[in-house]
């Protein structure tokens, strides 16, 4: 498939698609006799998975350097892994800190909760 199908079903823009391929992303683009980049399914999941690597706050020199590995083969799989174990672990510890601070709102949350309950002012400053 073209670019614009490809754009269409990634939901990245073809400007976006070209700055990942630019960048060692997409090394495996085919092209067509005329240059016109030809897409497959696999770049399709190879793209959902970087998207998802993206979302997950993985930085792309990071993304980029497992693009590296993966390039290299079957030879990198424990590398490969286990920088997607260091990013779990990263994504995990980042995934707590939001379920504290959550816990911290629904508390203070509970307090004005109370406190118009009370019909009481109950500023407490914050």
């Amino acid at each position: 498939m073209r670019i614009k199908a490809f754009s269409a079903l990634t939901q990245l823009s073809a400007h976006t698609l070209r700055y990942y391929e630019k960048m060692g992303l997409l090394d495996t683009i085919k092209r067509d006799a005329s240059g016109h980049r030809l897409f497959s399914s696999h770049d399709v999941a190879w793209v959902a998975f970087v998207v998802r690597l993206k979302q997950t706050g993985m930085a792309l020199a990071d993304i980029r350097a497992y693009a590296e590995l993966r390039a290299q083969g079957t030879a990198t799989h424990r590398q490969r892994q286990q920088m997607l174990e260091q990013h779990r672990a990263m994504l995990s510890a980042q995934i707590n800190q939001a379920q504290e601070h959550l816990k911290a709102l629904d508390l203070k949350i509970q307090y004005y909760n109370d406190q118009i309950d009370d019909d009481g002012d109950g500023d407490d400053g914050a």
